[in-house]
């Protein structure tokens, strides 16, 4: 598989050849590319890196601590962490910056590299052009031996992580502990076996089952918190008869439930059940990207507050939260950004944030499900002409559907009535994704048909 080289850092599958794969020759060249990058950034000699459960999580992790320590940085390394968890230790460490050790969502066979700012964010796109213009120059030198940074392993942050959300003003752990919930986790033998279960019993949750429980990257499923991945927490859910179901990914940045009766509440609901919370007790606006539900916009102009748009990427979201000042975001993939913690797609606020929700509520899972408007998202890709300019059959498409509200910030978002459809090329592959969302499920379909037949037709010509 080719080394997938993007803004905010890279990924690719473990073994091969230098510049095809995730090797360790990539490694090191893009961690010191990274680490001289942010020596030129600033003075402070502190990074913060942590990994998720990977196989090759340790392998990985050797050889960006060395490459840092070469550069004469201090690494104050979190050992098996989640992605939320070493955000937060960059900004209470105050380091230069801090690299996640994790593909996410990805199979067992790849890893990453995810870089981070001082602000404990990921970095921009300006920013990123320079780290991968760096190491393609090769452009770093390693110090001496008497310069050499330093290694310090640092495991506290898993309860630091947990004490913040439980003094977070909206986390309402009296409630939590009197609905005596049960709940199953599907932990994705990665390290959210290891963070759930600590933050539901912080919460007071004791009636507690954990699925795929070794931390041993050999996920027992597709790691994707997605419905067709979620059958055996479904099951279980079913026949342990508990109230809830919670997914999260490798790196527990993403976030997703499973309602009483096995049925999905729904991705996408994930942040417009939060944000209800979050606005029901602080008034103000909300983001999510552009491929994203339209029921948060329903839900924030229902508390009175505005909803906006970003373009796709947790930085583009977190840019845009920062502009409108909003009170909480996020992406319809689950991922919840709560500013008042940090600025950063995190599981585990999302999950103290949902169930203090539930809890006051006093409702089952499923029947808060239920008050929440129903739209379907229809998600599609076709694969165009390598020959063929992606902008072009974007300008096309525009220029058919001129008279219907518009907005290209991130290629193409069409508006009709209620529906819309969104169309975004790949960074990776010669395809056009296609997002239609309808609160009918066949029209989100036929929109994504149209749409599909309309981008053929532009190819002919």
């Amino acid at each position: 598989m080719p080394l997938i080289k993007s803004i905010s850092g890279i990924r690719g599958t473990i073994g091969g050849t230098p510049g095809n794969a995730f090797t360790p020759l990539d490694i090191v060249r893009f961690t010191a590319a990274f680490g001289s990058w942010l020596k030129k950034k600033t003075d402070k000699k502190k990074v913060v890196i942590g990994r998720d459960g990977r196989i090759s999580g340790p392998l990985v992790q050797h050889l960006v601590t060395g490459t840092l320590i070469s550069l004469g940085l201090d690494v104050i390394d979190l050992d098996l962490s989640t992605t939320p968890t070493v955000e937060i230790a960059v900004q209470e460490e105050k380091a230069a910056g801090g690299i996640i050790l994790t593909a996410s969502h990805n199979p067992k066979e790849w890893n990453a590299l995810k870089l981070l700012n001082s602000e404990g964010e990921f970095i921009t796109a300006e920013n990123g052009k320079e780290v991968l213009a760096m190491a393609e120059k090769e452009d770093f030198s390693f110090v001496e031996v008497t310069k050499l940074g330093s290694h310090t392993t640092d495991n506290s942050y898993l309860q630091k992580h947990i004490d913040l959300i439980l003094n977070h003003p909206l986390v309402n752990v009296e409630a939590i502990r009197e609905r005596k919930f049960s709940i199953v986790i599907d932990a994705i033998n990665s390290t959210g076996s290891i963070f759930i279960p600590a933050l539901l019993n912080a919460l007071g949750v004791e009636k507690i089952k954990v699925l795929n429980a070794e931390v041993n990257g050999k996920f027992q499923h597709n790691p994707e918190p997605l419905p067709e991945n979620l059958t055996g927490l479904s099951n279980e859910v079913v026949k342990s008869k508990a109230d809830l179901g919670i997914a999260i990914d490798p790196d527990v940045d993403r976030l997703c439930f499973v309602c009483e009766d096995g049925s999905m509440f729904g991705e996408e609901y994930t942040l417009v059940a939060v944000a209800d919370y979050v606005l029901s007790k602080k008034k103000g606006n909300t983001v999510s990207n552009l491929s994203s539900t339209r029921a948060l916009k329903d839900i924030t102009e229902k508390h009175g507050g505005q909803y906006f748009p970003s373009a796709v990427g947790e930085v583009n979201v977190v840019k845009r939260m920062r502009e409108v000042d909003a009170v909480i975001g996020g992406e319809g993939n689950g991922g919840i950004i709560d500013p008042q913690l940090h600025y950063g797609r995190d599981a585990l606020i999302g999950i103290a944030l949902f169930l203090s929700h539930l809890a006051i509520s006093q409702k089952s899972i499923l029947a808060l499900r239920r008050q929440y408007p129903d739209y379907f998202i229809s998600k599609n890709k076709i694969e165009i002409d390598k020959e063929v300019a992606v902008n072009k059959i974007l300008k096309r498409i525009r220029e058919k559907y001129k008279n219907n509200p518009a907005n290209t910030e991130d290629g193409l978002r069409i508006e009709f009535d209620s529906n819309w459809v969104h169309l975004r090329s790949s960074n990776t592959e010669p395809i056009i994704r296609i997002y239609a969302e309808s609160q009918n499920e066949t029209t989100a379909q036929n929109i994504a048909k149209r749409i599909m037949e309309d981008i053929r037709e532009c190819m002919k010509n």
